[in-house]
């Protein structure tokens, strides 16, 4: 018994030795090619990290103040300015296009369509709204709010429907979510989608009790159950 235990030993070490010459045999048949990875992600490693730090950094500091000029513009309502620049400065197009990896890029696509709202484009207000990427828990809803209300305002209801419910729906607060809530209750009924505005006056009315939306909020659940 004790050889047959011994013998076993001898078969499971046998087996590890040749597994592990099978690896050493594999490593040096693909030496180089071992090699050539390895390298690769070094270099893919510290070529993110020199390009955040040597390339990015720099850039988001340059597109912060070309985007401060831009906002003073924004708040003096010099809103051709704010958009277009000055020759010497940069407005909210070029600062979103030429630097469109940055944060500022990013939010100068945000202030771009605010600024053709107040233009009354709402057409290329909306181009730039979209390009907008917010994670912010106000902004990202305002930002789809601001979406919809262009949409109202060339008369695409069913689009604006569909941005007033991403705002109500975008973070779950007691300021944004019932007034976008309102605006996709006022245009579903307006599109006679009444069940869906009846469940969203509801919602107000649950969720929402101290909202200035819950005010007359009685109006309208009894309208809308009205039209049945």
């Amino acid at each position: 018994m004790a050889k047959e235990k011994k013998s076993q030993g001898d078969q499971q070490l046998e087996a590890v030795e040749q597994a592990l010459s099978k690896t050493e045999q594999y490593i040096e048949e693909n030496q180089n090619t071992l090699l050539i990875v390895v390298a690769a992600i070094v270099v893919i490693i510290g070529g993110y990290q020199g390009y955040k730090y040597l390339v990015q950094a720099p850039l988001e500091k340059e597109a912060a103040v070309e985007m401060a000029w831009a906002e003073r513009q924004f708040e003096k309502n010099d809103v051709n300015g704010a958009l277009n620049g000055n020759g010497i400065n940069l407005g909210f197009i070029d600062v979103a296009s030429d630097f469109s990896s940055t944060k500022a890029g990013n939010l100068a696509n945000y202030y771009a369509g605010l600024a053709y709202m107040q233009q009354g484009d709402y057409v290329s207000a909306i181009d730039f709204l979209e390009d907008f990427d917010g994670d912010d828990e106000i902004l990202s809803a305002v930002h789809f709010g601001a979406i919809g209300d262009c949409f109202a305002q060339i008369s695409q209801p069913e689009e604006a429907l569909e941005y007033y419910t991403k705002a109500a729906n975008a973070r779950d607060n007691s300021f944004t979510t019932p007034l976008y809530l309102m605006k996709a209750a006022m245009t579903a009924e307006s599109l006679d989608q009444t069940g869906a505005a009846l469940k969203m006056y509801k919602r107000i009315e649950s969720e929402f009790p101290d909202s200035r939306e819950a005010q007359n909020i009685d109006k309208h659940i009894a309208r809308a159950e009205a039209k049945g």
